[in-house]
C-alpha cells in the first residue's frame, strides 16, 4: 500500500483480529447497510419460522473482476442464495454472509458491495441476519470473497427437482441466455471487444412466485449459472432419465451476445446466466406460465425452446434452423472460470 495513502480508508490485518477495529469496521459497514430487526451482533440469530418444511442452502462467490456491469459481487451473493431457495419454491426468509477480505481494500468498495447487498435483498424480500468477517494478507485472496446461507419456508405442494421431468414435458427459459458469462468475459478485457452486455444478475423470488401462483404443476426449476442453459439440461437429461429436444431458433439470445459469441466461436447456451431459469411443466399448463413470466421484470423474453421426449436418454438434441438436428455437443471442462 502507498505510505501515502490514509490507511483508514482500507481494510487492514487489525480489522479482522476481533478487537475495537474489527468493531468499528461492523459498525461502519456490515450494521450500517444490514441493520433489520433480526440482525444480530450475537453468536448466532434466533429466528421464528412457521410451521411446514424449510428449504436451506449455501453459496460462495469469487468472481472475477468483483464489480462488472450489472452489478457487483455483493448483488451476485445475495442473488446467487436467494435464486437457489427459490428454484425449490422456497420462499426466501433469512440469509447469513461471511466475508474474506484482502488486506488493502479499500473501505468505499467494501460499503459499495454492502449497499448493493442490502438493496438485492430488500427487492428478494430476505433478511440478512448474522455474519462473519476475515481479513487475509495481500495476495492471499483476490480482492474480496463471500459466502452466503439462506433459509426459505416451502410453497405448499410444490415439488421440484432435477429428476422429476417427464417426456411431454415443455423445456422453458425465462429471457435471453449467456448475458452473465459474457459480461464477465468482456470485463476482463482480454481480447479488447467493445460490446455493450450487461450482466442479467437478479434475484428471482419473485419470478418463481409468479410461477406457481399460475400453476403448481411445475416438475423442475433450475437457475442456469456456471455452465448455463447447456449443462443444466444435461445435468436434468442425466438425472431424469429423459432425452431433451431443443429448437435453435426458439433459444433467446441478445443480439449482443450472440455477436461476441460469433467473434470467439462461443455457444451462448454455455454461457452463464445470474437472473434466467431453466423451468420443465407439462405442455398443458406452459401458456399459463409464460403469460405469468412475461409481465414480470425479469422475465420478458421468456420462451418455449424445446421438449422433452422419451427417446435418446440422457441426451440433448438440437433442431437447427434449417431442420438439421445435431447432438448438442457435452459440457466439458469449466469455459469461464470465476464467473460467480
Amino acid at each position: 500500500m502507498d505510505n501515502n495513502m490514509n490507511s483508514s480508508e482500507f481494510v487492514t490485518l487489525a480489522h479482522g483480529a476481533g478487537g475495537r477495529q474489527t468493531a468499528e469496521l461492523i459498525d461502519r459497514v456490515f450494521k450500517a447497510h444490514f441493520s433489520n430487526p433480526d440482525f444480530t451482533g450475537d453468536d448466532a440469530a434466533v429466528l421464528p419460522v412457521d410451521a411446514g418444511k424449510i428449504a436451506f442452502t449455501t453459496d460462495g462467490f469469487i468472481v472475477s473482476p468483483f464489480e462488472f456491469p450489472g452489478g457487483n459481487i455483493g448483488k451476485l451473493s445475495i442473488c446467487g442464495t436467494v435464486n437457489d431457495l427459490a428454484c425449490m419454491g422456497a420462499k426466501p426468509l433469512y440469509l447469513s454472509c461471511a466475508f474474506v477480505i484482502e488486506e488493502g481494500f479499500p473501505l468505499a468498495k467494501l460499503e459499495e458491495i454492502a449497499a448493493a447487498m442490502k438493496k438485492t435483498a430488500d427487492e428478494a424480500g430476505v433478511r440478512i441476519v448474522a455474519g462473519d468477517t476475515k481479513v487475509a494478507g495481500k495476495g492471499q485472496v483476490d480482492h474480496v470473497f463471500i459466502t452466503t446461507t439462506g433459509v426459505g419456508q416451502l410453497t405448499e405442494g410444490v415439488r421440484t427437482s432435477g429428476a422429476f421431468a417427464r417426456p411431454g414435458d415443455a423445456v422453458i427459459v425465462t429471457g435471453d441466455v449467456g448475458r452473465h458469462g459474457c459480461t464477465i468475459l468482456l470485463a476482463r478485457n482480454e481480447f479488447e471487444i467493445d460490446a455493450d452486455v450487461t450482466s442479467d444478475c437478479a434475484p428471482l423470488w419473485g419470478t418463481v412466485k409468479s410461477m406457481i401462483d399460475a400453476s403448481r404443476d411445475i416438475h423442475v426449476i433450475r437457475d442456469a449459472t456456471r455452465g448455463g442453459v447447456g449443462t443444466v439440461l444435461y445435468e436434468i437429461a442425466d438425472q431424469s432419465k429423459v432425452g431433451i429436444r431443443l429448437n435453435s431458433a426458439d433459444v433467446p439470445v441478445a443480439p449482443e451476445v450472440r455477436g461476441v459469441c460469433g467473434m470467439l466461436g462461443l455457444e451462448p447456451l454455455y454461457l452463464a446466466c445470474e437472473g434466467r431459469l431453466v423451468v420443465f411443466a407439462p405442455k398443458s399448463e406452459a401458456p399459463a406460465i409464460l403469460e405469468a413470466l412475461r409481465k414480470g421484470p425479469y422475465s420478458a423474453s421468456a420462451a418455449i425452446i424445446g421438449e422433452v421426449v422419451a427417446d435418446h436418454p440422457g441426451k440433448v438434441v438440437m433442431t437447427t434452423e434449417i431442420g438439421a438436428q445435431s447432438l448438442l455437443p457435452q459440457p466439458g471442462g469449466e469455459l469461464l472460470p470465476r464467473i460467480c
